[in-house]
């Protein structure tokens, strides 16, 4: 069972930034289209960079200050992280049909955020 525990807790602390990371060099490098899917995607992959970022610094703020169970902050934390992840996930399948530089980048992110989101609420 530890085992498990590890691999869980390396792919929800690992994956995420390190899909944004690449999605932000992905899209640097590469022609940028003007389309409709394209600038969906994009913004879906913004959405999830921004859920992303909210993790970051709400972990971070964690470190100063130490929330109680079932803070009203920390829940409108998590709400708010969820939904520009959900977002993310809409508008990135929005893109999807199209090619661009950020066609799968910004549905898997906006998804492992969620993912990511949804665990950390179940350990509160």
């Amino acid at each position: 069972m530890p085992v498990i525990l590890v691999i869980l807790s390396v792919a929800i602390y690992l994956v995420p930034p390190l899909l944004v990371v690449w999605g932000w060099v992905r899209w640097a490098m590469r022609p940028k289209p003007r389309s409709l899917a394209s600038n969906m995607s994009l913004l879906g992959f913004v959405l999830a960079t921004a859920s992303a970022m909210l993790a970051v610094s709400a972990i971070a703020y964690a470190q100063v200050h130490h929330f109680p169970y079932y803070d009203p902050l920390l829940l409108r934390i998590f709400a708010g992280g969820a939904l520009l992840s959900i977002a993310g996930i809409v508008f990135g399948i929005g893109g999807v049909w199209r090619p661009s530089s950020l066609r799968w980048h910004a549905p898997v992110s906006g998804v492992c955020m969620l993912v990511f989101w949804m665990m950390m609420a179940s350990g509160e």
